[in-house]
């Protein structure tokens, strides 16, 4: 990289704070665009620090009261990468608060559906007006239903059944993929010359489905630095209610437990229904779902909470240790999302592993590989 790109990046990343010799240098119209893009949105941080904004930008400015928030979208779509706007659309709404977005349905609806909206509308929901809610429905909507196109595979194909080596399935996948058996049958197609196995019967393995079902128990903490998880849950929770195999019981909770069991196959409405923040009682939404279990031996229980347990611990600590004792399948989840990326009290988390339960943070994937060698 050249001194001049070097302190071209440099420019961008300081924005109208630069040293001034470096207002004009090696900038294109191109890259004012890019620096009046940026302006625009992260010179919100300065204003939150008492600094105010300047008009002496340069050749080519254009002061941020003259780019409309909708211009801005736009603008930013365009010149950016997908991962990057997306981070920025994100940003403007949960961080710098750029409510001019959230006026019009229409600029709302053209929004990009990502995990990150759809955490910053539900926390924004009680400020929408009445108007609105119609558009952040759709792109609530929008956003579970990418989650779980990403997803239910995943979970079919874990939970459904495990392979059955004995019966060969006319349904071709590389996880069903036979290699021993592919081998032996194609054995005679070894060609000596090029030393190489010619395929012409690939062997795939079918599935055996369970006919006696496991009940999963998802008992989730709806506090904010939850919200992540929350939406991860509730569209994991849908996905397994549309499997023969597993009974999905869900729970919500902050200091009141709400039972959600009745809307766990619709991931949005859930979504719209939890309620964020207040405190945070784990032994109580505990309690509760251990009165719900039957089958403790076919039941997986699995608390996802940062274990900042608000209540005297030990409600909670005794109830994890009579479902250990009755043989009921625990988990803790620190973290459930794409990047699993826990903050959560490290000395409870260890309290509840010492009465039996197994903490961790894990992807949605993850979660349904554990899912599945349990129940198998």
């Amino acid at each position: 990289m050249t001194s001049d790109d070097t302190l071209r990046r440099w420019r961008l990343i300081l924005g109208r704070y630069a040293a001034r010799p470096l207002a004009c240098a090696q900038f294109s119209a191109g890259d004012w665009q890019l620096e009046q893009t940026l302006e625009y949105l992260y010179g919100r941080e300065y204003e939150g620090r008492g600094l105010t904004r300047t008009s002496d930008r340069g050749p080519g400015s254009l002061d941020p009261s003259q780019l409309r928030a909708v211009d801005w979208l736009a603008r930013s779509r365009k010149l950016f990468p997908r991962d990057v706007f997306e981070r920025m659309q994100t940003q403007a709404i949960e961080r710098y608060q750029l409510t001019a977005l959230l006026k019009d349905p229409d600029v709302l609806r053209s929004l990009d559906a990502t995990p990150g909206l759809a955490k910053a509308l539900l926390g924004m929901r009680g400020r929408l007006s009445t108007h609105m809610r119609d558009a952040v429905r759709e792109v609530i909507q929008k956003t579970v239903d990418e989650i779980t196109r990403r997803l239910k595979s995943e979970f079919v194909n874990a939970l459904v059944g495990r392979r059955n080596r004995m019966r060969r399935s006319p349904f071709k996948s590389a996880q069903n993929f036979d290699w021993r058996a592919t081998i032996a049958a194609n054995l005679k197609n070894y060609d000596v010359e090029r030393k190489q196995l010619v395929i012409e019967r690939p062997r795939f393995n079918a599935r055996v489905k369970r006919n006696l079902p496991w009940d999963v128990v998802l008992c989730v903490d709806q506090s904010g630095s939850m919200m992540d998880s929350v939406i991860y849950s509730s569209v994991i929770a849908g996905i397994m209610s549309s499997l023969p195999a597993v009974r999905v019981k869900l729970v919500v909770f902050d200091t009141s437990v709400v039972d959600l069991t009745h809307l766990a196959h619709d991931p949005v409405e859930v979504l719209l229904t939890v309620q964020l923040g207040g405190g945070t009682d784990i032994g109580r939404a505990v309690r509760y779902c251990e009165s719900l279990i039957s089958h403790p031996h076919r039941t997986v229980f699995t608390l996802i909470s940062d274990f900042e347990e608000g209540a005297p611990p030990g409600a909670l600590l005794c109830a994890v240790q009579r479902m250990s004792e009755a043989r009921v399948t625990l988990l803790g989840l620190a973290a459930l999302g794409e990047d699993a990326n826990p903050v959560y009290d490290h000395q409870m988390a260890q309290r509840l592993a010492n009465k039996g339960m197994h903490v961790a943070a894990l992807t949605p994937t993850h979660f349904a590989q554990w899912l599945a060698e349990v129940m198998n």
